[in-house]
């Protein structure tokens, strides 16, 4: 007669096993997921740090004593880097809705069929179609409302090129189909004779949004192959659309004066809507006022 074993046999039942099966599933989900949290969280964190050259946190700063001239203050503007063939910077909402529509107000009633500035050679003739749209000239000094002055030391900040070196704003309206031909703002001797000052860099702050059409754009952004066979009609390469209160900072000169070759722009057809910009050139010397 064998003798009874001592061993216990376990004798699930169904119901307790699916309920213990369900219990680890939910566990291990609910592991998972937090563990992915907190990695997504890091993740995200080094993107955002990744996007900021600096944080800036509430907290008392120890400013540095300015000079005569400087500010007691920090300025903030954000800005994107565009391009770095040519120099270029977007800075998003840098006037308000109010401001952009003071300017075309103010604007509206004085506006002329834009002019060029001509290189030997060339006529009033000979250069019609390559800019189309109607403008005028305003400097912050005749602005009684202030809206250009602020604006102004707001450029001279973004800048940090002085308000002394900067030209009277050029206020634009591009209609359908008006556009400006690829150019440079700044003044080639050997084209158009010598040059008290050149134009070092370019503000454009647009007025109004389009609804297609009227980019500005950079054909030759990154140093791409420039030859004399370029059509200068084309819209093509690194293309800015206009929104309203937005602006566009290029340089026309390397840091060494000389003009950058990839600083050709120019303006695409108005294909919808209505394309309204103000331009500063700056300079790179004080202007006479």
């Amino acid at each position: 007669m064998k003798p009874k074993s001592t061993k216990q046999k376990w004798n699930f039942n169904p119901k307790l096993r699916f309920t213990y099966v369900f219990l680890s599933c939910c566990f291990f989900f609910l592991a998972g997921h937090f563990a992915s949290t907190l990695i997504s969280q890091d993740f995200s964190g080094a993107k955002q740090k990744a996007r900021q050259l600096q944080s800036l946190k509430e907290e008392i700063i120890d400013l540095l004593p300015p000079g005569k001239t400087g500010d007691d203050s920090i300025t903030v503007i954000p800005f994107q880097v565009l391009s770095w063939k040519p120099r270029a910077l977007y800075f998003p909402n840098f006037a308000t809705g109010e401001q952009c529509q003071s300017i075309i107000n103010m604007a509206k009633p004085s506006l002329k069929p834009s002019t060029l500035a001509l290189r030997k050679g060339e006529t009033e003739e000979n250069t019609q179609g390559i800019r189309t749209s109607s403008g005028m000239f305003i400097s912050a000094s005749e602005d009684e409302t202030g809206v250009l002055d602020a604006i102004e030391e707001k450029i001279a900040r973004a800048t940090m090129l002085p308000r002394a070196h900067g030209e009277a704003f050029n206020v634009l309206r591009y209609e359908i189909g008006q556009k400006y031909n690829s150019h440079y703002d700044a003044f080639n001797p050997a084209e158009y004779g010598p040059q008290k000052s050149q134009r070092v860099a370019s503000f454009l702050l647009y007025l109004s949004d389009v609804e297609e059409g009227g980019e500005t754009m950079f054909p030759f952004e990154n140093g791409m192959e420039i030859d004399e066979n370029y059509d200068f009609e084309k819209c093509i390469g690194l293309q800015v659309k206009p929104r309203q209160g937005d602006a566009l900072l290029f340089y026309s000169l390397f840091p060494n004066n000389t003009i950058d070759p990839t600083s050709l722009h120019g303006s695409c057809p108005v294909i919808k809507g209505e394309k309204w910009v103000a331009t500063k050139w700056i300079r790179d010397q004080e202007l006479d006022e």
